[in-house]
């Protein structure tokens, strides 16, 4: 063989290959990038084998670099400034769009989006309940697009992996509920506790409250706290209810009390439910295990160091711990979910719910190991 004459036919191959690969990839705009959750998705695209990020949207820092706010991505995205919200220019240079905006603001957006044929990934909580009416006991608001509420897959993939493939619109779930339903789903699946009597505490990092907190998500406010917050019910409640009785098959009550923490990041449900019979703890872990036994983000936790789940051992990454414990006196089991709120509980679920939708391996872009120390 003429190695002279092959090599430059390899490097011809090569270069084709590349410039068919670069084809592929998916235009990516992030609406509301300049907050933590924007951040985080635009960390966790940065190299994401199928995506270019050709737009990131901010009225605070049009015509800033990203790095002006997300100082970690210095150097990372060299070119990419933060831009007007324009649906011409989204219209001309995406293929998917991620919405990052406070509740009531994407739905301003979502329907103009949608029909111009391009898949939105919403992570308001603006699509997320199928039922309208919920909107006005929880949100304070009627819903304009009951429509666009039927046609909305809720991106969890762990409950709706099936509906996602092909989805145009994804309504991403809120990080407590997401922690809430992890936590709860065996036990659920499998019918091993009593549907009618179930609360979930969850502890969650300021990162929650955003980049424009209030006065009592202040830093100087916040930490040394351990503070209930929407004690009186959370609105994260009707998400969970919704999924949970998709599940069950019949109508799920909970009651959910958030705790404000002082830790930055992390969530940690801990969803008290009593068991309607004796069981063993190996034969809970059973459930636990052919719940997720080919959940590509979930560990699950049983007698190994630390003992329970803990949101430490999870940050920075798109993994959830799940673990339980049973007090037998009471026949109450208590199911643990720790996930980062801003990756697994935000910015990492929603790329793995679009990662499903385009037909990619569910977990490009997101192989990341938790940090150690965080």
């Amino acid at each position: 063989m003429n190695l002279v004459k092959f090599v430059p036919l390899y490097r011809r191959f090569a270069i084709k290959v590349i410039l068919q690969v670069s084809r592929l990839k998916k235009r990516v705009c992030i609406v509301g990038a300049s907050g933590y959750t924007g951040g985080e998705i635009l960390r966790l695209l940065a190299y994401h084998p199928y995506v270019e990020v050709v737009m990131a949207t901010s009225r605070e820092y049009a015509g800033r670099p990203v790095h002006y706010v997300h100082f970690n991505l210095r150097g990372i995205y060299r070119n990419l400034k933060f831009s007007e919200a324009n649906i011409d220019a989204i219209a001309k240079n995406c293929d998917t769009v991620f919405l990052s905006l406070p509740h009531g603001v994407s739905i301003n957006y979502v329907p103009k989006i949608v029909e111009m044929g391009i898949v939105v990934v919403d992570l308001s909580a603006d699509f997320r309940l199928k039922n309208p009416e919920l909107y006005k006991v929880w949100y304070g608001y009627e819903h304009p697009y009951p429509d666009l509420l039927k046609k909305a897959v809720y991106g969890m993939p762990e409950i709706h992996r099936d509906e996602l493939r092909n989805a145009k619109l994804i309504a991403s779930p809120g990080c407590n509920a997401t922690a809430g339903i992890l936590s709860l789903l065996p036990l659920v699946k499998h019918r091993a506790i009593d549907l009618s009597k179930i609360v979930i505490d969850v502890k969650v990092g300021s990162s929650e409250a955003g980049s424009k907190p209030s006065i009592a998500d202040h830093h100087p406010e916040r930490e040394g706290t351990i503070r209930p917050y929407e004690a009186e019910g959370h609105r994260h409640v009707a998400e969970v209810e919704q999924e949970l009785s998709i599940i069950a098959g019949q109508n799920v009550v909970i009651s959910m009390v958030p705790h404000a923490v002082s830790s930055i990041r992390g969530a940690l449900a801990s969803s008290h439910a009593w068991l309607v019979q004796e069981m063993e703890d190996l034969e809970l872990l059973k459930l636990y295990v052919a719940t997720y036994r080919n959940e590509p983000f979930i560990r699950i936790v049983y007698k190994v160091p630390p003992g329970y789940p803990d949101p430490k051992y999870v940050m920075g990454s798109n993994y959830a711990d799940i673990g339980f414990a049973v007090e037998r006196r009471l026949k109450r089991v208590t199911s643990f979910a720790a996930i980062d709120n801003l990756v697994k509980g935000a910015a990492g679920q929603a790329i793995q719910a679009f990662n499903i939708a385009m037909g990619f391996d569910e977990t490009a872009g997101l192989l990341i190991p938790p940090l150690k120390p965080a």
